[in-house]
């Protein structure tokens, strides 16, 4: 048993020792292959540095040609600009030279010619005291003075050059008018051909029918309460008398009468009418309205094919469909206007486009003259200028209507358009009382000029006959006078269209034989 352990204690330190040594034998093994590694390592971190040297040696030797390359063209650069500008310093000390010695020659000159105004200024002021002094003794020898003398051969002047003058200009214009009359009529009826529109005219009372008579009353209200709001909110006159299921709205302003006319009828179709539900209606009626305005403004620019404009002078444009002037709706009318007007510009070479702008926009005043104060024209020019329009458009709005002298060709086909839009037959309606007003005026015009025998307006007031007295006016005074009563109509009446004035002199000699 004791030998036992003292074996197994043995077998064991042995196996100790055995490990130990093993142990030992290995760490020496390991440290000896680590070595080995680390030299390697070293060796290679060595050949790799000196590669890096190399490789950086190079770059920089490669460097240093490129910089001393760039520097080398860098110089000559330098130098040929220096060159360069030292050529442009001798062309402007040159030029200076130049320069210096003009100055003297002019400098010369300049005191040469003060010297020569000099003389001229003594000379003429030697020659206006010898004037003096000749007019003076010729006052002593004819016994007249300067300013009577002048009167006397100016009087005699005119007397002898009136009948030469009226005699050259009557000549002059039986020429232009061979050639000008022809062309102007046949580019006109040309213009007038190519576009055409339907007569339309527009009255300022519209009729609403009613499904029964009964509904007069409810319209009326209790002690008048709804025909007053109406009437009121709306701003027109509603008339209502004995005509069976129709009243009648009257107001000068087609807009309102038509917002109102359509509000009635909504009234009507609803069927509860009362002050609150009137005045609801009105409100959602120029709602309506003021989108129809929009519609019917682009409408009308694209119709003429215009670039861009201004909305809200778009909205403007539309409301010239509810403007009438002498019956005729002021929207359709420059509508007319405008093609007229780019159709005669096609013809003349100018600008169709902007002659189409000039004449939808000529009346543009006439949109808002019921709101603003003064003159449609005034009111036109302003809209167009503050939108920005151009001069030839604001000069054709200002001078449609002889307020101011036209400055170009556009202008003046667009007053040649609105003439004939305004002239043609049915275009416009008139009441009976400014009818006979004019013709009257015109007549009167005519009989304040002496020398007159009689005149008549005829052609509706187209046309004014003049019959003179012939033992007062010659043949070359007859065309003098009828210029004469021309402008005088041109500056007094406001007409629309064209006057012709025609001047009638006739001699009748009667001799009886027996």
């Amino acid at each position: 048993m004791e030998q036992k352990l003292l074996f197994s204690i043995f077998g064991l330190i042995f196996g100790v020792i055995i490990t130990f040594v093993i142990t030992f034998i290995l760490n020496k093994s390991k440290e000896k292959q680590s070595d080995n590694i680390l030299e390697k390592a070293k060796k290679e971190a060595e050949k790799h540095k000196r590669d890096a040297i190399l490789e950086l040696k190079e770059e920089q030797f490669k460097i240093k040609q490129d910089f001393e390359k760039e520097l080398k063209e860098k110089k000559e650069e330098a130098k040929e600009l220096d060159e360069r500008m030292r050529s442009r310093e001798e062309s402007i000390d040159r030029r200076d030279q130049i320069l210096n010695d003009r100055e003297n020659i002019l400098s010369e000159k300049e005191n040469s010619i003060t010297e020569r105004q000099k003389e001229i200024q003594k000379l003429e002021d030697r020659a206006n005291e010898i004037v003096k002094e000749e007019l003076g003794r010729l006052e002593e020898i004819s016994g007249l003075t300067k300013e009577d003398a002048k009167k006397r051969i100016m009087s005699r002047v005119e007397e002898t050059m009136t009948k030469e003058i009226a005699a050259y200009i009557k000549d002059r214009e039986a020429e232009a008018k061979l050639d000008v009359d022809k062309k102007a009529k046949e580019m006109l009826v040309s213009s007038m051909q190519k576009y055409s529109a339907d007569v339309t005219n527009e009255v300022t009372v519209s009729v609403i029918n009613l499904p029964n008579d009964d509904m007069k009353g409810r319209i009326i209200g209790r002690e008048g309460r709804n025909i007053r709001t109406i009437e009121a909110v709306t701003g027109v006159d509603l008339i209502i008398d004995d005509t069976p299921e129709a009243i009648v709205i009257s107001s000068f302003d087609p807009l309102r009468r038509e917002i109102a006319k359509v509000t009635i009828e909504s009234l009507i179709k609803d069927g509860r009418i009362h002050p609150g539900r009137i005045e609801e209606l009105y409100d959602k009626t120029c709602e309506d309205f003021k989108k129809t305005i929009i519609e019917k403004g682009e409408e009308a620019v694209f119709k003429l094919g215009l670039g861009k404009i201004d909305p809200e002078l778009i909205e403007t444009i539309g409301k010239l469909y509810f403007r009438t002037s002498y019956g005729q709706n002021v929207l359709q009318h420059s509508i007319e206007v405008a093609n007229l007007a780019g159709i005669m510009a096609g013809e003349t070479g100018e600008n169709v486009t902007l002659a189409k702008r000039a004449g939808l926009l000529h009346d543009i005043g006439k949109a808002i003259d019921f709101e603003v104060e003064g003159s449609h024209v005034d009111i036109g020019a302003d809209i167009a200028r503050k939108y920005e329009e151009d001069d030839v458009v604001i000069n054709t709005i200002m001078s449609h209507h002889g307020d101011c002298e036209p400055t170009s060709v556009i202008a003046e086909l667009v007053a040649i358009a609105d003439s004939i839009s305004a002239a043609r037959p049915g275009a416009r309606n008139d009441s009976l009382e400014n009818y006979v007003k004019r013709l009257q005026q015109l007549e009167e015009i005519a009989d304040g000029f002496g020398g007159i025998e009689k005149s008549y307006a005829v052609q509706a007031g187209r046309e004014l006959r003049v019959i003179v007295k012939p033992e007062e006016i010659d043949e070359l005074s007859s065309v003098k006078l009828a210029r004469d009563i021309k402008n005088k109509i041109e500056e007094e009446l406001q007409y629309p269209g064209t006057i012709k004035v025609v001047l009638i002199r006739e001699t009748r000699v009667v001799e009886e034989a027996k």
